[in-house]
């Protein structure tokens, strides 16, 4: 098996929905560690309104106090030009947009409809090509949505169609609710693959109803090489209460590893990582790799 590349998404989409103010240093640490641990591609902030989301209202300070490393893309969330221009402001060399396969969401989440939400992404991404800086597509909702219930794999293709002409170089495709299952998962890739080129396409599983490996195997077999994680695990589903978010980087390692799939990344660091940072948030790290690694350490 070929190399697969993990987007850590820990110190951004984890670190968001945490309800108590993490220190601007925690997070440039948390940043720097996990790079050093050999993730390429770490996303560091995102370039919103504090007013939305507080937790990431050090974004500016955020990108410029982080030690870069050679070879490591610092990914930051832009939803608008402000934002974009913001975070170009502050160095960065690669931007994220996010769009729904979801009407519902699309509306509840950013307060438009998806072709209104593709209009407002198209100067970021004219605006990007200008400046020399990559740019990441999102879609949320791929496998489900918590107003609509099942989402039709050819609204996701359409969407991440929309992302990719726009210059996307990767379109990743987020079970933002946790619900999809293989067989599903592999439906919803294989219709995006009609319009996406397969290398283009990345995977976004979220584990609340435990099936985020499964998914990850799936889109392997498919031949799908680039996933999103987040250390620890760390990120909760807003719409399921209690329930579990991003699937954990470190199970996603352990597994590949398993499997003999290289990704660069030191799991034992990794582990580390997950405790340090739970250990400062005062919580339990998610993943079960983590915790069982981790205790034999101790053993």
């Amino acid at each position: 098996m070929n190399k697969v590349k993990i987007v850590e998404v820990g110190p951004r989409d984890g670190l968001q929905n945490e309800p108590g103010e993490v220190p601007t240093a925690v997070k440039v640490e948390l940043i720097e560690r996990l790079a050093d641990a050999g993730l390429s591609s770490v996303e560091a902030t995102a370039f919103v309104s504090p007013k939305w989301v507080p937790q990431m209202a050090d974004h500016t300070e955020v990108l410029e106090r982080i030690r870069r490393k050679p070879g490591v893309s610092y990914p930051v969330l832009t939803p608008n030009l402000k934002g974009f221009e913001g975070a170009l402001a502050a160095g960065a060399t690669e931007v994220a947009i996010f769009g729904a396969a979801s009407e519902a969401f699309s509306r509840k989440n950013i307060n438009c409809s998806i072709a209104e939400s593709l209009e407002r992404f198209r100067p970021v991404a004219e605006a990007a090509k200008k400046a020399n800086v990559k740019v990441r597509g999102y879609v949320s909702c791929v496998l489900g949505c918590p107003y609509e219930g099942e989402v039709a794999p050819q609204r996701v293709a359409e969407v991440a169609a929309a992302l990719y002409e726009m210059g996307c170089y990767e379109v990743s495709l987020g079970d933002t609710i946790g619900v999809g299952t293989p067989g599903k998962a592999k439906a919803m890739i294989e219709a995006c693959a009609k319009r996406v080129p397969l290398e283009r396409l990345a995977g976004h599983y979220h584990d609340t109803y435990g099936q985020a490996l499964a998914n990850i195997y799936a889109s392997l077999e498919l031949g799908v090489s680039s996933f999103d994680a987040s250390i620890a695990g760390l990120g909760g589903c807003p719409y399921a209460r209690g329930a579990t978010g991003n699937v954990a980087t470190e199970d996603v390692v352990y597994m590949l590893e398993g499997m003999g799939a290289g990704t660069g990344v030191d799991l034992d660091r990794l582990v580390d990582i997950g405790q340090w940072i739970c250990g400062v948030l005062g919580k339990e790290p998610a993943s079960r790799a983590g915790r069982a690694l981790a205790a034999k350490k101790r053993a």
